[in-house]
């Protein structure tokens, strides 16, 4: 009704706006042109209508809008009852634009007394780096002193120059964590002076501390030199026997303030839609690398110059404590990564299929194609970043091996399945993430009861079927399914390891999800 009114309105306005301007133009022009102009007023009425037609589409389309509006701020409740223009194509789209991630709120920083900074230099490859980032961010926040980002190893045996901010999201790693602890790039410039002046204490913190040690004999050194380095942060805090909120900022630094770069992120990404796109993958973390073989003195399978080179890299490393070392009775105690050959016996007993992916987080492994042979041989469908990434994709972290690492670590969260050959630093960091993940099937190797078996089997003691169906009943339990951490008072290197099994942070897969 109020759009035929106005309309009405209009079209009488434009007749009577006509008809004066052709009395005004009688009267100007005379007679002799009165005729012209009835004329031309013949066209007229035509010109008014599209006129008309065209203010009354304005009038609607702004009608709509403002609805429009009015359905945004009142909610979708207000058009509940009317037809729908739109089809379900529209409203898919819709909900897919929805469901992009937003831009997450900063946490509130935390307010405190500052009671001095600490510097923190990691040690180790980049997993064991990575748990030594999550403590020192937990003991910065119980002394309230201020964290400098850590610095990174670059003189260990891979010899990586990789910068925190090469490997990590510093901006993220920062503003995720600031409602904890306070966090910055680097000293303030008249404390950087001191520093730079040799105005600082520097000292290696106890292992396996526990947070009274940190109270109690740390935190008085940090306010009396102002500035404290650490410089050597490995298993620096339990594992045990600490308050569950410690416990709990250790993991949420690990799963949600350490995130890799985003180059480091899309390219794992990539990695795994190729896997993908094949089908269900595997991830073997074959620590079978010289450097392993080497510090570990761990030299089965391999020949007499292979053997004499690895004694001789052992003794080139002086912080390397041990170089007298028995291979076979330390291979004997389980204390040995598996060689390939193993692994391969080890796959095909526990059942995996030989069609199967199996992608091989790992470095360059020792021995090269010939020590490969039977797990290829088993398992046809090997693959690693180098064969199905173009050389140009890892050309940003090529010989930096702590990059390298970071694209394993990325793929093996997503594997469908998880095997270490060996229970290092990477080994037990993603067995501990792929269980906060929903307990993700990862096999833990008892490789002290494989290595008697696998002797046993290739010494014909041994049946095939006897031996694949022992390997399956014995690792049936070790498949990372919720447990709880073996504790061992006073003897923190043999009981389970905090990160492998960080079960203050975990749940079962039907209770409901919990933010750390």
């Amino acid at each position: 009704m109020i759009i035929r009114s106005a309309r009405g309105q209009i079209y009488t306005m434009l007749q009577l706006k006509s008809r004066k301007l052709i009395e005004m133009k009688v009267r100007l022009l005379g007679e002799s042109k009165v005729e012209k102009l009835k004329n031309s007023f013949v066209s007229r009425p035509r010109m008014s209508l599209w006129m008309i037609r065209a203010v009354t589409i304005l009038l609607l389309w702004s009608c709509f809008v403002h609805l429009m509006a009015l359905g945004e701020m009142w909610g979708p409740r207000f058009f509940k009852g009317w037809p729908s223009c739109f089809n379900h194509h529209d409203l898919s789209t819709a909900a897919e634009l929805k469901s992009l991630p937003t831009k997450i709120a900063l946490p509130p920083k935390r307010l405190y007394q500052n009671n001095g900074y600490i510097m923190v230099s990691c040690n180790g490859g980049l997993n064991q780096m990575r748990a030594a980032i999550c403590d020192m961010v937990t003991v910065a926040r119980y002394m309230n002193v201020t964290l400098i980002v850590p610095e990174l190893d670059k003189t260990s045996f891979w010899n990586d120059p990789s910068e925190f901010k090469d490997i990590f999201d510093v901006d993220h790693f920062i503003s995720s964590l600031r409602d904890e602890a306070r966090i910055l790039k680097e000293l303030p410039p008249r404390l950087k002076k001191r520093v730079e002046l040799g105005m600082y204490h520097e000292m290696p913190p106890i292992s396996w501390s526990n947070m009274s040690y940190y109270q109690n004999q740390i935190l008085p050194l940090v306010k009396k030199h102002k500035v404290l380095h650490l410089n050597r942060t490995d298993t620096r805090l339990a594992n045990n026997e600490l308050p569950v909120e410690v416990q709990k900022l250790r993991c949420r630094v690990n799963f949600n303030g350490l995130k890799f770069t985003p180059q480091i992120e899309e390219l794992g990404r990539r990695v795994v839609k190729i896997l993908r796109e094949k089908g269900p993958f595997l991830v073997l973390h074959l620590r079978y690398e010289m450097d392993m073989l080497s510090f570990s003195g761990c030299s089965h399978g391999c020949n007499p110059e292979e053997e004499e080179e690895l004694t001789r890299m052992r003794y080139a490393y002086p912080w390397w404590k041990e170089k007298v070392i028995n291979s076979e009775l330390k291979r004997k105690e389980g204390l040995c990564p598996l060689t390939p050959e193993e692994t391969a016996l080890t796959l095909t007993a526990l059942g995996i299929d030989r069609n199967v992916q199996i992608y091989i987080a790992a470095g360059e492994i020792y021995g090269g194609q010939r020590r490969m042979k039977a797990l290829t041989d088993a398992f046809p469908n090997v693959v690693r970043k180098e064969t199905i990434l173009e050389s140009s994709d890892l050309d940003f972290c090529r010989n930096h091996s702590s990059q390298m690492a970071a694209l394993d670590y990325l793929v093996a969260l997503e594997s469908d399945i998880f095997v270490p050959t060996n229970d290092g630093n990477m080994a037990r960091v993603v067995e501990g993430h792929r269980r906060f993940l929903g307990f993700k099937k990862t096999i833990q190797l008892n490789r002290k009861f494989l290595v008697k078996l696998i002797d046993e089997y290739t010494g014909g003691l041994l049946s095939w079927d006897v031996f694949s169906s022992t390997v399956k009943a014995f690792h049936s339990t070790r498949m990372g399914s919720p447990k709880r951490r073996l504790v061992i008072p006073n003897r923190p290197k043999e009981e389970d390891y905090f990160y492998a099994n960080p079960q203050e942070c975990l749940q079962l897969l039907d209770e409901p999800l919990r933010v750390i």
